[in-house]
């Protein structure tokens, strides 16, 4: 009986995963897969909608639910650099709360029964109710926080585990409700991405050049893969396979089960810190290299690159059969799926390395130039 609600409450988790409200993308990639795949449709025009000065860079991709974008950012102000996470009224662009700690919010938040979860460059994870910005609990992690978390279900059922992995080497287990440690994983180096989870695992690349697979009920080393590189960003998991790039200009498939490398991609010596987004049978990422890459899922073969005029950091959104990305020539594109063919682009004052948040045919995405846009469809 509870080795079959274990996986009941699994297979309820995943089809959360899958089958999220198309107008909220609440947490980083959009999936627990982190898949980078958006429902919904997009206009292959799109116009802004709202900006929001967040008086400060914008490193952080946002997040929508229920109607609010949360975001994190630098605020650059008089009394010195302070982090900040900001819940953003979807429909008017108006600030709802602010909340602020010691240093940046550069990671991705996560919105989840009624709560926002984000961690900080000061090494913190914060839980904060979602309607007011109160701080409910934090957890101190031995450094910086720079990867989003993500979430999973007890054993039982029962209780909710956020997932968030730190400088400090850790990959963390926390109780949604309370804060308090479950379990804690060591890697061997920096862990600067958002773990995936899928099959009940979670599963993260980090600066010791592995690729860390984990049995999520107890916290415990399922695997390890060679990477051959640190990878810098996060993976994207489905149907038994991870996708990656990594700092050696190269970007990776790798089989769960056998634990191996299927296939690799290398083209111009320039690393891969673009997590990559998937749909059936393609993958997409950005490259240092200037350019986002459409590669076959089967075999890795190129299906085509689009060229943009700075690094592409920023990590794609699909859509409707459009690519949304950002890029550090300070645009943000949408180019067709099916031949990465520009369709519209938008310039800010600054380089975009965060990446779209889509939703109910919204696009919310920030900027190093401090601002936060939206864009849609303008109803006359």
């Amino acid at each position: 009986m509870r080795v079959w609600r274990f996986w009941l409450s699994l297979l309820i988790g995943y089809s959360y995963c899958f089958y999220t409200n198309a107008a909220d993308w609440p947490l980083f990639r959009g999936d627990r897969g982190l898949t980078g795949a958006a429902a919904g449709k997009l206009p292959e025009k799109l116009s802004l909608l709202w900006k929001f000065d967040a008086k400060g860079p914008v490193k952080a991709s946002a997040v929508i639910a229920n109607g609010m974008a949360y975001v994190g950012g630098d605020d650059d102000g008089k009394k010195g650099l302070k982090g900040k996470l900001y819940a953003i009224d979807l429909a008017t662009g108006k600030q709802a709360w602010d909340f602020t700690c010691n240093d940046p919010i550069e990671a991705s938040a996560m919105v989840l029964d009624g709560r926002v979860y984000a961690g900080s460059v000061d090494g913190f994870v914060y839980a904060l109710d979602a309607k007011t910005g109160k701080e409910l609990w934090k957890f101190e992690t031995g450094d910086q926080i720079t990867g989003a978390p993500n979430w999973t279900k007890s054993p039982d059922g029962k209780k909710t585990y956020v997932l968030v992995g730190s400088h400090d080497f850790f990959l963390y287990c926390l109780d949604a409700k309370t804060g308090e440690k479950v379990w804690e994983y060591e890697s061997e180096n920096y862990i600067n991405g958002s773990p995936a989870l899928t099959d009940g695992r979670t599963m993260f690349g980090g600066c010791d050049a592995l690729l860390h697979v984990i049995d999520i009920t107890k916290g415990e080393r399922e695997k390890v893969i060679n990477a051959n590189s640190y990878i810098i960003g996060s993976v994207a998991a489905d149907a038994g396979r991870v996708y990656v790039g990594h700092h050696d200009n190269e970007f990776l498939c790798i089989d769960l089960k056998a634990g191996k490398i299927v296939w690799n991609y290398k083209d111009r010596l320039f690393p891969y810190s673009s997590s990559p987004a998937l749909t059936k049978d393609r993958v997409l990422f950005g490259g240092q290299d200037k350019r986002l890459h459409c590669l076959r899922r089967d075999n890795g073969e190129a299906v085509w690159t689009f060229a943009t005029r700075g690094q592409v950091n920023s990590s794609p959104v699909v859509c409707d059969g459009k690519v949304l990305v950002g890029s550090n020539d300070g645009r943000l594109y949408m180019v067709s799926l099916d031949q990465g063919k520009q369709l519209w682009s938008y310039e800010t004052d600054d380089s975009i390395t965060a990446s779209p948040a889509v939703a109910g045919g919204k696009v919310v995405i920030g900027s190093e130039d401090g601002t936060v846009y939206c864009f849609g469809v303008k109803v006359k």
